[in-house]
């Protein structure tokens, strides 16, 4: 019973985030879904392919000048959650990132896009990899569009400061949540 409710809260606030327009989505991963384990990081006892999804959005709301992204698990046990995925500068447009954009080094993203230091401490995409035996995590994934073509935020920027400019330059969001999980070692 948890479960269906969970979907429902699921289903309900991306239909409340997308009510005005826009709206962010995944080929890769479905809304409300599990993810599937090629998404996972390879490293701390995880052993995917650590590749980002594809992402599309759409109806960004008028005056958007660039785009960011972020990947966030608000179910980490660090008491302040673990940063996946922040990419800043993404051209007006742009509509999409395509599998594997956040590949070290970001010669897979858009012309004038760039990582930003997330939690793994890393300039790139660092794939789920809750503890085992954790009930799934949720994994939330959203576009920003912003008011400015270029956030300055130095690379090795914290996830904190990162935030903070995406959301003192946000015009709009649109996310959608996903869970994954690990069976608990034997």
């Amino acid at each position: 019973m948890k479960r269906s409710l969970f979907a429902a809260a699921l289903i309900s606030l991306s239909t409340l985030t997308n009510a005005a327009g826009f709206q962010l989505s995944s080929p890769d991963i479905k809304a409300g879904t599990l993810i599937d384990k090629k998404f996972e990081f390879n490293g701390f006892g995880c052993s995917g392919e650590n590749k980002s999804p594809a992402l599309q959005w759409s109806g960004a709301p008028a005056g958007t000048k660039s785009f960011a992204v972020t990947v966030y698990d608000p179910d980490a046990p660090t008491g302040s959650g673990w940063w996946h995925w922040s990419v800043i500068n993404l051209p007006a447009d742009v509509s999409s990132l395509e599998s594997d954009a956040g590949a070290a080094g970001g010669a897979n993203l858009p012309k004038g896009a760039s990582h930003i230091r997330i939690d793994y401490g890393v300039a790139a995409w660092g794939g789920m990899c809750p503890p085992p035996g954790d009930k799934p995590h949720r994994y939330v994934f959203t576009v920003h569009a912003l008011k400015t073509d270029k956030l300055e935020i130095p690379a090795d920027a914290t996830a904190a400061l990162t935030g903070y400019m995406i959301n003192a330059n946000a015009l709009g969001k649109a996310s959608f949540t996903a869970t994954y999980g690990r069976a608990k070692s034997k």
